[in-house]
């Protein structure tokens, strides 16, 4: 079993910065992919950023330029440094972690956190 421990959203004034954070514990071998998503109300859960286990990066064409998504690999943590916020980036936002089981067979295992709110208001 994983757990994925999300924390960093909040209210902020358009222009302004965020920082997400997203702790994975548990029954974990190795992690591949962490990455977020973000869903807005009465919208698809959408791709912002994901990394992989080498550090490559994808970000939906919203954000770049905006965010920046690093990790953390010895503490299989992912951070997501939002800046330059706009209205439209409220949403809920996930973490997404993707790795292998500890114990055999090593299984893959693909979990979301629980989603933190960032709202971009004035």
């Amino acid at each position: 079993q994983v757990q994925l421990a999300e924390s960093g959203g909040g209210l902020v004034q358009p222009g302004g910065s965020l920082r997400l954070s997203c702790a994975a514990s548990g029954s974990i071998f190795s992690i591949l992919v962490m990455g977020w998503y973000r869903q807005a109300p009465g919208k698809e859960r959408e791709l912002a950023a994901i990394i992989t286990l080498s550090g490559s990066t994808t970000y939906a064409d919203s954000v770049k330029g905006r965010f920046t998504i690093s990790r953390d690999n010895a503490n299989n943590t992912v951070y997501l440094q939002m800046n330059s916020l706009k209205t439209e980036d409220t949403a809920v936002y996930f973490c997404n972690v993707v790795g292998t089981e500890r114990a055999w067979p090593r299984r893959t295992f693909n979990s979301w956190g629980q989603g933190t709110q960032v709202t971009v208001s004035s």
